[in-house]
């Protein structure tokens, strides 16, 4: 609830400024002949939302950007923590432990050839 004190507090003064420039201005479109009558406030808070998703547009395009950085990021993380932990397990084998035999699966003994 706290939160949406921020947003009540914009849609209140939104709310004044729309009652508050009711008057009529004449708008215009360049490439084209083309001219309507809208109340100030509605000229000014279109113009204002157009400037803001063009800036969302532009923040997102520049978050997408990061995004990819992050995922290689992460994947370079990922396959380091994998080489340390090989790492970490060639230390503590003790090296005379990979020239001992396996108990659990001895070598076959052949026996020896005849003459």
């Amino acid at each position: 609830m706290v939160r949406l004190i921020p947003a009540f507090i914009l849609i209140l003064i939104l709310a004044i400024f729309a009652l508050s420039n009711r008057q009529g201005v004449t708008i215009g479109f360049w490439p084209t002949d083309y001219t309507t009558q809208v109340p100030l406030a509605v000229a000014i808070l279109i113009g204002m939302g157009v400037a803001f998703v063009l800036g969302a547009a532009i923040v997102w395009l520049d978050h997408l950007g990061l995004g990819r950085r992050a995922r290689r990021a992460e994947k370079s993380v990922r396959r380091l923590q994998a080489q340390l932990a090989e790492a970490e397990m060639r230390l503590k084998t003790p090296p005379y432990a990979a020239r001992l035999p396996d108990p659990r699966h001895p070598e076959p003994v052949l026996p020896p050839p005849d003459r």
